[in-house]
């Protein structure tokens, strides 16, 4: 069992930035790959951000390639997303996942544990 919190979120405006925090706790978190999702009320759980085991390979969704920044500190059990430039439709839940490997980091479905989420709200 891997058990993540996630924590940053809040209320900004319109161009301002967050960095979210996913911190986890159990087994070996070195072992697992870590993506970022968001969902939106209404709307299906969207794919945000993926990091592998040492950090080398990122993978970022297209709405937020550029804006978006994921890294990791294995050493603290952590992994961050840095937001800039934030907008209105950037207003979500987000939530950190972890998975040891899957066929598609894009996938939410293939994840194994998942975060309670944290609510982002970007104001116009």
């Amino acid at each position: 069992q891997v058990q993540l919190v996630e924590s940053g979120g809040g209320l900004v405006q319109a161009g301002d930035s967050l960095r979210l925090s996913c911190t986890a706790s159990g087994r070996t978190f070195t072992n697992y790959r870590i993506g970022w999702f968001r969902q939106a009320p209404g709307k299906e759980r969207e794919f945000v951000s993926h990091i592998s085991w040492g950090g080398a390979l990122t993978i970022y969704a297209d709405s937020v390639k550029g804006r978006f920044t994921i890294s990791r500190d294995n050493a603290k059990n952590t992994v961050f997303l840095q937001m800039n430039s934030l907008k209105p439709e950037d207003t979500a839940v987000y939530y950190c996942a972890a998975v040891i490997r899957s066929s598609n980091y894009r996938d939410s479905a293939l994840y194994d544990y998942w975060g309670q989420g944290t609510q982002v709200t970007v104001s116009s």
